[in-house]
């Protein structure tokens, strides 16, 4: 680890599409190379990146920060009033900082492509605020809307009091999880926000964090990221007014680069160290993650799924002697229901089955034809289900073509 602490915050890979220019390998090989000991990937509005960074990142050693550059509305993010791409969105840079954390950057990721896609897939505040534990929350680049408020001011005019009145918005709901970020990749503009932006820190007592924006690994590989700029916007390289990253400081730079960036500013840069170290996210990875059917407190899926079958299967004996004698289900159907949902209680996959039996259910309710096939038309518990119709019992079918406790794969019910 390098002597001068600083962990990249704010990072860009080839996921933040048509502008990153760095593949993950690189980006990490270079933090590692560089003595940091930590990094953060804060792609365009995705997380798209994240399991292959969060795994790459460990294998070298470094601290996984994940994180994203969220674009977040003005206002409603239903709202389709901006005329233009700018007008619509500002830049927000969130990290996770533990699972909880993580698990609220996916429902924004996702909810921002959900509800809120326009020119860009965005959030609000309100969204926000519902999402907002475990997250670490920076104020953004020159795009953010703390910097816009104050490059439009002048002073202690009206956009100065509303970008006050945006830094206690955010540190009131993310309280010591939310920095005031400072960048100076050279750029004028850069600078003008920074200067306001120390303001602001100072009147309300904020911290700053230094960030570079790293949007390729290395120095030279500025020409490559201005080729991709100009695919994406349509642009010639030779186009004067064309959208730009000017000069070739945003590259993954090193703890000297940066201090040396911020002369006046250290403890800016080496607070970047200190929230990369309160960073501590765990993922279960290398194992099956399905989803959770909702049922009943009262319930249990192992339950629930036993009182969907023997409902089911009353149901489709109905009028069947040998299958129903007397309205009561006959052993040989019990007996295979028992053998088979014990193998699916022993083997985890309860939940599995509702989540198929509740979508199969729905598309039929929308007139969509939905019919098993396969191996899983074997098991009595899809014919309870309604996921087939074809009794495995008159048919002789083997349950075991499709679950067998001495198989380590997953059922795989064909729809």
């Amino acid at each position: 680890m390098s002597e001068a602490p600083f962990v990249h915050l704010h990072c860009h890979s080839h996921y933040s599409l048509l502008d990153g220019a760095a593949s993950i390998d690189k980006l990490v090989t270079r933090a590692k190379e560089r003595g940091m000991n930590a990094l953060a990937l804060t792609d365009h509005g995705n997380l798209h990146g994240a399991l292959e960074f969060y795994r790459k990142a460990k294998g070298a050693g470094l601290n996984p920060i994940v994180g994203y550059e969220a674009y977040i509305a003005p206002g409603d993010r239903r709202s389709r009033d901006a005329g233009t791409m700018k007008e619509a969105s500002y830049h927000l840079t969130l990290l996770a900082k533990n699972r909880t954390g993580f698990d609220n950057l996916l429902k924004l990721a996702s909810s921002a492509y959900l509800e809120g896609f326009y020119y860009k897939p965005r959030i609000d505040k309100d969204l926000l605020a519902a999402h907002h534990e475990g997250i670490i929350c920076l104020s953004g680049c020159v795009s953010g809307e703390l910097s816009t408020a104050l490059l439009r001011s002048s002073g202690d005019d009206d956009h100065f009091q509303s970008a006050l009145a945006t830094a206690r918005w955010f540190h009131q709901l993310f309280g010591e999880r939310y920095f005031i970020e400072i960048q100076n990749n050279g750029l004028e503009i850069q600078r003008l926000a920074m200067e306001s932006s120390i303001r602001v820190a100072n009147q309300l007592g904020l911290p700053l964090v230094a960030t570079s924006d790293a949007h390729y690994a290395d120095r030279e590989d500025a020409e490559v990221q201005d080729v991709l700029l100009c695919i994406n916007t349509g642009r010639y390289r030779t186009d004067t007014s064309r959208m730009k990253m000017e000069g070739n400081e945003f590259f993954l730079r090193g703890p000297e680069d940066m201090y040396a960036a911020f002369p006046n500013h250290p403890d800016a840069v080496a607070r970047s160290q200190e929230i990369a170290d309160s960073v501590e996210i765990e993922l279960e990875l290398g194992r099956r993650h399905f989803p959770t059917y909702s049922i009943p407190e009262s319930q249990t899926p192992e339950k629930f799924l036993h009182e969907l079958c023997l409902q089911g299967l009353h149901d489709r004996y109905e009028g069947n002697e040998e299958m129903r004698p007397s309205g009561e289900l006959a052993p040989v159907v019990l007996e295979r229901l028992d053998r088979e949902l014990q193998v699916i209680n022993q083997l985890g996959f309860p939940n599995y089955f509702l989540i198929v039996w509740d979508f199969v259910r729905h598309a039929r309710e929308q007139g969509i034809p939905a019919t098993a096939r396969g191996s899983g038309v074997g098991a009595l518990v899809s014919y309870a289900l309604y996921l087939s119709h074809v009794c495995p019992i008159k048919y002789d079918l083997l349950f075991e073509r499709f679950l067998d406790p001495s198989r380590k794969e997953a059922p795989d019910i064909d729809i």
